[in-house]
């Protein structure tokens, strides 16, 4: 059995400086996690050639898979870093676990492991992904829902923003201006809501653009790698169905009707 965890540890001071990679080499603790082999690393930054170097940079909060901020790239698979256990991720190459880690591609890259999500909060902004009121006064009891959509309606709410979906969908990129999965579920999810769906003509006017469903290339590597199990590729199919129908309501001069 592995004694040891030898973490390759992805290593940029900023976006614009050389990469290169760290080696360090600390001993195996049970049930021991991405996250917390990092921390132990902090202790004593010491790579497998004796140099003294920066402790490694990265992103983490609630350590419990809900803040979605410790997302990184994990011996090639986009996951949450808090919930990757070094036993059942680790490759066994003699007395010890092989562990490589690399921030996302699809984010700027802040130092390290650490990248900046922020693109993902502003497309949030660009579906209006949120439930429009005018106080906070009582607004008394809300409307009764079907189940079958309240349970649709939190499975989408699980999403926590991490950005796995779009590391691996393949239509994100520089070139693409699609605000990729988790957008898009969020739209649903607002969509569905008594009050959000006030807004969902104008959510439907977004998705209808270069930005939006139609960039979609359905490779359903979004809902493959979501750690919530959010249902990317069933929101995605609803909101082509609806976006058509929107359109064709306005070719038809029905739409707001």
């Amino acid at each position: 059995m592995p004694t040891k965890i030898r973490l390759k540890v992805h290593r940029q001071a900023s976006k614009d400086a050389p990469a290169h990679f760290d080696t360090f080499e600390i001993p195996l603790q049970e049930n021991m996690n991405v996250i917390s082999a990092l921390i132990e690393i902090r202790k004593n930054p010491v790579n497998i050639e004796g140099k003294h170097v920066p402790p490694p940079v990265w992103d983490a909060a609630c350590l419990e898979e809900v803040c979605g901020s410790c997302t990184m790239n994990i011996n090639g698979k986009i996951q949450q870093a808090c919930s990757a256990l070094i036993e059942n991720i680790g490759v066994k190459v003699g007395d010890a676990y092989e562990v490589t880690l690399e921030p996302m591609k699809k984010f700027p890259l802040v130092r390290d492991l650490s990248v900046d999500r922020a693109k993902m909060f502003e497309n949030l902004k660009k579906v209006k992904a949120w439930v429009p009121i005018d106080g906070s006064y009582d607004l008394g009891m809300a409307q009764a829902q079907d189940d079958h959509v309240r349970q649709l309606r939190y499975s989408l709410s699980r999403c926590m923003t991490c950005g796995c979906c779009v590391e691996a969908c393949p239509q994100v990129s520089e070139k693409s201006e699609f605000v990729g999965p988790a957008a898009i579920g969020q739209a649903l999810l607002f969509n569905l809501h008594p009050v959000g769906g006030t807004l969902a003509e104008e959510r439907m006017e977004f998705l209808t653009t270069s930005e939006g469903i139609t960039n979609c290339g359905n490779a359903q590597n979004c809902v493959k790698v979501c750690p919530k199990g959010v249902p990317l590729t069933l929101a995605i199919s609803r909101l082509n169905r609806d976006t058509t129908v929107f359109k064709l309501r306005q070719w038809m001069g029905l739409a707001g009707r």
